[in-house]
């Protein structure tokens, strides 16, 4: 993620927060002298960062102590609060509420202009039900239009284009005369891009703006620019209303002070990010919850919301069930494996979950992801009743299914051992978390003159 950094370099200063016994000004300054540093180095805007220290410092030193609540959780709550702000206080989503509702996605060449407006698009449909229509704006490099029309058949959106021959107003005019008639409900073009800002770019955009009076202009930013994204922002500012940033490629390992700035600076919202290159690597931003990830909480409500978008609720239970029912089979340990890959890395899991940023950080993703592999083609190459039977698995069975899948025989063992194993665990887990059932539940309904057999055997 683009605040592996600075979330790593943040974790570690809260950590020597909490191990002071008491809030002084001298230890008080330290911490910030150090939280100054983090942010230098994750490449925060100066002004950003001195506003920032100023506020917590001011806060930190004027609180008054709570019973029950150390100084040291009080300034960590401060520090969160105050990151919020900076990243923007709270989220802000898409104005939708006309019939018909145009956005207009703006940015420099090789920002993911082209990518994010699928991206929208794909979420609009899939998440708001919404029947979008594609318009290919972006006259200046012939390639725009062909990629355009591969992403829109990719997510079956339409995708709206009167080649090059036309220009950027009469093909977003028809567009949006199209879209009426064929009762779609947004529409997002896909504007022209430059290597750099200049006077031609922001001309054509202020006159298509002027013809065309979008509901939304968003400003598409690559998180791996550093500082250039507040240049840039402010660059567009200037000449158009804008009413949101797309921060892109932010699954990379940039330091992220770019964006950790560019909201407070120009005082327009991030209202997405890009995850991945899929078009479904789409987040919606919510300062808190980006502000819990940047200083090692966690983001629990994401990855449950992610988890209720992805795996499938009614084949989750049916596991369960037969966990506890004593019937789990390979069966269902593939499914887990393919619900897990539905979730994304296992590295990533773990980030958002609290106080797991450490153990994520030793996890291996190419090794995770190759061993899930590797367990996925073992039970693949075994017979629909080996996986329901794993006990008939003698010898040359297993010889069989190692070749089969491409490994050894050990690794068939090893599989078998781990399912096992699982099984044994989660069945614990489940009897562990119900004593009342086992104990209240089944005692007051026994038999008693079942009781007395048994008590003559």
């Amino acid at each position: 993620m683009a605040f592996d950094f600075l979330s790593d370099r943040l974790t570690n200063i809260l950590s020597k927060i909490r191990r002071q016994p008491r809030l002084t000004e001298q230890n008080m300054d330290e911490v910030l002298r150090e939280i100054r540093m983090a942010l230098l180095e994750a490449d925060v805007n100066l002004q950003v960062i001195q506003d920032f220290l100023a506020r917590i410092k001011e806060k930190a030193l004027g609180i008054s102590l709570i019973d029950k609540v150390a100084p040291s959780e009080m300034v960590i709550k401060i520090v969160f609060d105050e990151m919020v702000t900076l990243l923007g206080e709270k989220e802000v989503g898409l104005s939708l509420d006309d019939p018909l509702n145009v956005m207009f996605m703006v940015g420099l060449q090789g920002s993911g202009k082209t990518t994010s407006a699928a991206k929208i698009a794909n979420y609009l449909k899939t998440k708001h039900n919404k029947k979008v229509l594609l318009v290919a704006g972006d006259l200046q490099r012939p390639a725009a239009i062909e990629q355009l029309k591969v992403l829109g058949q990719s997510i079956d959106v339409d995708v709206f284009s009167l080649g090059l021959d036309s220009d950027v107003i009469k093909t977003t005019k028809a567009a949006v005369e199209h879209a009426q008639q064929e009762r779609f409900q947004v529409v997002i073009v896909d504007t022209a891009g430059r290597l750099a800002i200049d006077d031609e770019l922001m001309d054509e955009l202020k006159n298509l703006y002027q013809h065309i009076q979008p509901q939304e202009l968003l400003l598409s930013v690559d998180a791996m620019s550093g500082q250039d994204i507040v240049n840039v922002a402010n660059g567009f500012k200037a000449a158009l209303p804008l009413t949101g940033l797309m921060a892109t490629k932010f699954d990379s390992d940039a330091r992220g002070g770019g964006v950790l700035s560019v909201a407070s600076l120009t005082q327009v919202p991030i209202k997405f990010v890009g995850t991945g290159e899929k078009v479904e690597d789409l987040e919606l931003f919510y300062p808190d919850r980006m502000a819990n990830r940047i200083l090692g909480m966690g983001d629990v409500v994401s990855l449950v919301e992610k988890a209720q978008e992805k795996i499938d609720e009614k084949e989750a239970m049916t596991g369960v069930q037969r966990l506890m029912a004593g019937t789990f089979t390979l069966n269902d340990m593939l499914s887990q494996i393919e619900q897990m890959n539905k979730l994304g890395s296992l590295k990533g899991i773990m980030k958002m979950l609290p106080n797991a940023k450490a153990l994520a950080d030793q996890i291996d993703d190419d090794q995770a992801s190759k061993s899930m592999n590797t367990s996925k083609a073992i039970i693949l190459s075994m017979t629909p009743y080996e996986r329901e039977n794993p006990q008939v698995l003698k010898a040359s069975r297993k010889n069989r299914i190692a070749k089969g899948s491409g490994v050894t025989v050990a690794q068939v063992n090893a599989l078998l051992s781990q399912f096992e194993k699982t099984k044994q665990q989660m069945q614990m887990m489940l009897q562990g978390a119900s004593p009342m059932m086992a104990s209240s539940g089944s005692n007051t309904r026994r038999n008693p003159r079942k009781r007395k057999k048994r008590r003559r055997r």
